[in-house]
């Protein structure tokens, strides 16, 4: 069973817009925080959190995605949402929606806040 199942991956052009989901299930508690990962080609050992959700709402952005992307929840389905516009080449990348409990909650600005991840949706942004 896959506690995290992302979706909504694909190729655009630069420029062109994509909504990434991520259907939560399985785990014991709702979760801390949550966010989105991504592991550029040829990176393989970099990974960057993109952005970050808490269980209050509040939302964290890297520079990179600020005034781009939109990261959110509908905890009616289960369902983190991360939509992404705008897109450049630079975000081609491995998309991985990811899940902190309490005991990460101080490390959740960083990807060792995260313990929980799902298998990935790979985007690809051509020029």
């Amino acid at each position: 069973q896959r506690l995290l199942a992302e979706s909504g991956g694909g190729s655009v052009q630069a420029g062109g817009s994509l909504r990434l989901s991520c259907v939560v299930s399985g785990l014991a508690r709702q979760p801390f925080c949550s966010g989105w990962i991504r592991q550029a080609p040829g990176k393989e050992d970099e990974h960057e959190l993109v952005a970050t959700i808490d269980k209050h709402g509040n939302t964290n952005y890297a520079p990179s995605a600020k005034g781009r992307f939109t990261i959110s929840r509908d905890n009616s389905v289960n369902t983190l949402y991360l939509q992404m516009n705008n897109l450049e080449p630079e975000d081609t990348a491995m998309y991985y929606c990811a899940a902190g409990g309490a005991s990460l909650y101080e490390k959740r600005f960083t990807t060792e806040g995260y313990n929980v991840w799902g298998q990935g949706t790979q985007v690809t942004v051509s020029s």
